[in-house]
């Protein structure tokens, strides 16, 4: 019997100005969004989805209890690069074991963004 999960499809982020908030993830991942409406932003990112929802609340503290990293070639330059577009450090790059590092930023609007270099993860066709 193969198991019901696919896999991980698709992480949302709740943001406060849908539209600054757009165009920034646009600048910050290098495209454009394949769906944009008022209640929901799509982008595709690798094969995977990144959306962006309004927030109801927009002084809701963001709970970082789960992480969402996206994988990258080099660490370090992506993740200076979303220190550059505005993004606040949470943890620099590190190694967390073998080649394996990671790391985290906050983005304008309060959401935890994870970087990875995991050249062990290999994407099934």
């Amino acid at each position: 019997m193969k198991a019901p999960i696919l896999g991980l499809r698709t992480t949302i982020y709740k943001v406060g100005d849908l539209e600054k908030a757009t165009a920034w993830y646009a600048q910050a991942f290098e495209t454009e969004p394949y769906f944009n409406e008022p209640y929901y932003v799509g982008f595709s990112i690798g094969g995977y989805e990144l959306g962006l929802q309004p927030e109801q609340n927009t002084n809701k503290q963001h709970v970082e209890n789960v992480v969402s990293y996206w994988g990258v070639e080099d660490i370090q330059e992506a993740y200076d690069h979303f220190i550059r577009l505005g993004a606040t450090e949470n943890e620099q790059p590190f190694n967390v074991g073998g080649e394996l590092m990671t790391a985290t930023v906050f983005d304008p609007f309060g959401n935890a963004i994870g970087l990875i270099y995991n050249p062990y993860f290999k994407l099934k066709d």
